[in-house]
């Protein structure tokens, strides 16, 4: 089959676990064989995903989508001035701005996106449309990233006549977070779109509830599909680290709960002996609207005397992570919202590294589903310390659940199996 996945890009200043899913899906298909290209949008796509997978051109470019929001004559200049607009150079000095990822600010945006050919953005779709329509390439298959692109869906199901799949991940909280009235548009919007899907594919089964609730989507068009590594590239470290090294990988900002961590750990480095050499990798990237979270966060373990155990690894590519991976104890994933899911689980558990995180979204059903994560409640510091140092002072426990996440990452989080169900589907729906 002839595919395109179709993926916004984060500008590469931070961990994105969607490019991440979506560029390992792209490899394990073309490894099974498969026909298929990733289409960067908004901003360039990760460096991990450009060098391991064949991608085309960037379209929707950032520059080109915020101009024609803002100004309507931007929807009939021509395309050498919007190729301009697209040039890598000038997306990479924008590619930091938080407004170009922050719900808060992107209402209007977001649904003239999913308007499509009404939106303000009509010439991008006819643009992409019109380059996927040519006979090298067609696709047979599109799978879009998720359900903020389904605008796309009528203009690519009626001129393209292909199979569209969408994944489901995590698109409830961005909506709510656009606020009224622009929230209750965009569900509205998507709720009309559905019928052009051949598939949905959400990304556990606490999502897949979650989206049951929220949209008619007809159950026998859901089909959960966990993401996958390629477990081949994840080993864990040959032995254990001499002290206990509590990790967070993600993008440092409030959503995801560093602080909630730090004040955690700030409780454990002043605390007994088995505790007191802790130490606290962070890892993942921010944008320049993290800065001054991340400064308050840092000059708090300085405050505390914690200072000197934290390090903050500049690297986030796949190197620097397995490398950042192979040095923890525990995983820490403190998110402050129910999330879909969870790539930073996904690559601790391939490390057999086990995870901590609160009782809420896609957690409690891997904490189950792996026997690796340990749950706590509620989302304090206090309580995340007291589940933290219960597991720092019980060697033998941490290690069981290293083994058991590095099973459940065989068992479950197979690229090339998982992969092989997405095919089958693909071939029935």
């Amino acid at each position: 089959m002839r595919m395109i996945q179709l993926t916004p890009g984060s500008g590469d200043t931070f961990y994105c676990e969607n490019c991440l899913r979506d560029g390992i899906l792209v490899q394990a298909l073309r490894q099974a064989g498969q026909d298929i290209v990733m289409v960067p949008m908004y901003l360039p796509l990760n460096r991990d995903t450009t060098e391991s997978v064949e991608t085309s051109p960037l379209f929707f470019g950032g520059i080109n989508v915020y101009l024609q929001q803002k100004f309507r004559l931007f929807g009939k200049t021509p395309r050498w001035l919007d190729a301009w607009f697209d040039n890598p150079h000038l997306l990479d000095r924008v590619r930091k701005r938080a407004g170009m990822t922050n719900a808060r600010e992107l209402g209007p945006m977001t649904v003239s996106m999913l308007s499509g050919p009404q939106g303000r953005q009509a010439k991008e779709v006819d643009r992409l449309v019109d380059f996927f329509g040519r006979p090298p390439n067609m696709p047979d298959v599109v799978i879009l990233s998720n359900l903020l692109l389904a605008g796309l869906a009528g203009p690519m199901k009626e001129r393209l006549g292909c199979k569209l799949v969408c994944w489901l991940q995590d698109e409830d909280g961005f909506i709510e977070a656009l606020g009224q009235p622009w929230s209750g548009r965009a569900w509205k919007q998507i709720a009309e779109h559905l019928s052009f899907f051949d598939l949905f594919l959400p990304v556990s089964h606490y999502y897949a509830k979650v989206m049951q609730e929220r949209l008619p989507i007809p159950p026998r068009k859901m089909q959960v599909l966990a993401p996958g590594i390629n477990i081949a590239n994840y080993k864990p470290a040959a032995a254990w680290p001499d002290v206990a090294v509590i990790g967070y990988l993600g993008r440092m900002c409030r959503d995801n709960g560093l602080d909630i961590l730090e004040g955690a750990f700030c409780g454990i480095a002043g605390g007994d002996n088995f505790s007191k050499g802790a130490r606290l990798l962070v890892c993942g990237g921010k944008t320049s609207a993290d800065k001054k979270y991340v400064d308050q966060i840092t000059r708090a373990l300085q405050n505390a005397e914690a200072g000197e155990q934290a390090e903050f690894l500049e690297d986030f590519d796949f190197t620097a992570r397995l490398g950042f991976l192979r040095r923890l104890t525990i995983l820490c994933s403190p998110s402050r919202r129910p999330p879909a899911y969870a790539m930073n689980v996904v690559e601790a558990l391939g490390c057999g590294v086990p995870f901590v995180a609160p009782r809420i979204g896609v957690y409690p059903e891997w904490a189950r589903l792996t026997g690796a994560g340990v749950l706590y409640e509620p989302n304090t510091p206090g309580e995340l310390e007291k589940t933290l140092r219960g597991l720092l002072a019980d060697a033998n426990k941490v290690k069981e659940l290293g083994k058991n996440g590095r099973q459940a990452a065989l068992t479950h989080f197979d690229s090339q199996k998982n992969t092989a169900a997405l095919i089958a589907r693909l071939q029935d729906c």
